[in-house]
């Protein structure tokens, strides 16, 4: 009988949440010794209100949770809003189905327009496993010159985690990457299995001791809005805000638009870069390799 991988990343999820938790801050009591970081699976089934057979049987991916039940985890784990979505998205499966071959998106002319118009503005195209398939000449000048690569290895997080330019880029390399992980798990929730997600997972693991272990971690988020702080080698420090906007035509896709507050040092630093990248664009093409 074949397995529901959701219920196996679900059955994963648990036990990184659980063994995330302080006893202490569910008022469990902290003396004597523990095998295990976190909370026992005993004691989270005590906490939820259900036996510790069936808790079990939840992590190893057995048994479908009822609706009551993930409320329960939810509340024990102490999750948050991003958390508790993933957790409800992978448990909303109640039959096994085969991975989903989901090929690499495809730009449509219109948003490559879009984009080659923002003439001061970064911007690149996202898809759930990071893939970059589109960007602009300032997105190019911001980030890196995304035509060079080919187009196999042309992941956000893939660059991130081999290329050493993007952690000198970066200022908080590491929460910028961890979040990048997090996200990609999020984004990827409602398809387990996928093979080519788990061909860079393997990959980034078998390459990178820190990824092996954030990627184990289970940190879900969604891709939103943020700040970032980027020290360009031609422009110097920059201070920008970064939204992502789902493209309606697609909704695998997201536009990564990248903006500074007027009148400030990261705003000017813009400018010049827009400068920079105009020269840059006579030789970079922002459309896929």
């Amino acid at each position: 009988m074949n397995r529901d991988p959701h219920r196996n990343d679900l059955g994963e999820f648990l036990k990184a949440r659980r063994a995330q938790l302080d006893p202490a801050s569910v008022g469990l009591p902290v003396g004597g010794s523990r095998r295990v970081a976190g909370l026992r699976r005993e004691e989270v089934a005590v906490l939820a209100a259900i036996s510790t057979d069936y808790y079990a049987r939840l992590e190893q991916g057995r048994i479908q949770p009822s609706p009551s039940v993930l409320e329960s985890l939810a509340r024990v784990l102490r999750l948050d809003d991003d958390q508790r979505a993933y957790l409800y998205e992978l448990a909303d499966k109640h039959e096994y189905r085969p991975p989903r071959r989901r090929p690499r998106p495809k730009i449509q002319p219109q948003l490559q327009r879009m984009l080659d118009d923002m003439a001061h503005t970064p911007a690149f195209v996202i898809g759930p496993r990071t893939e970059i398939v589109a960007w602009n000449a300032m997105g190019a000048a911001l980030i890196t010159d995304f035509g060079k690569i080919p187009e196999k290895q042309r992941y956000y997080i893939r660059l991130l985690i081999t290329d050493p330019a993007m952690r000198e880029l970066y200022a908080d390399w590491e929460g910028v990457t961890r979040l990048a992980i997090a996200q990609m798990r999020m984004h990827n929730a409602n398809n387990p299995g996928d093979p080519q997600l788990a061909a860079l997972v393997g990959e980034l693991s078998v390459r990178d001791d820190q990824f092996r272990r954030w990627w184990a971690a289970h940190d879900v988020a969604t891709r939103g809005t943020g700040t970032k702080h980027l020290r360009h080698p031609v422009v110097g420090d920059l201070h920008l805000d970064w939204n992502a906007v789902t493209w309606g035509a697609d909704s695998d896709l997201q536009i990564i638009v990248w903006t500074a507050e007027p009148n400030t040092p990261s705003h000017d630093g813009l400018r010049l870069l827009s400068s920079w990248a105009a020269d840059l664009s006579q030789t970079t093409s922002g459309s896929p390799a």
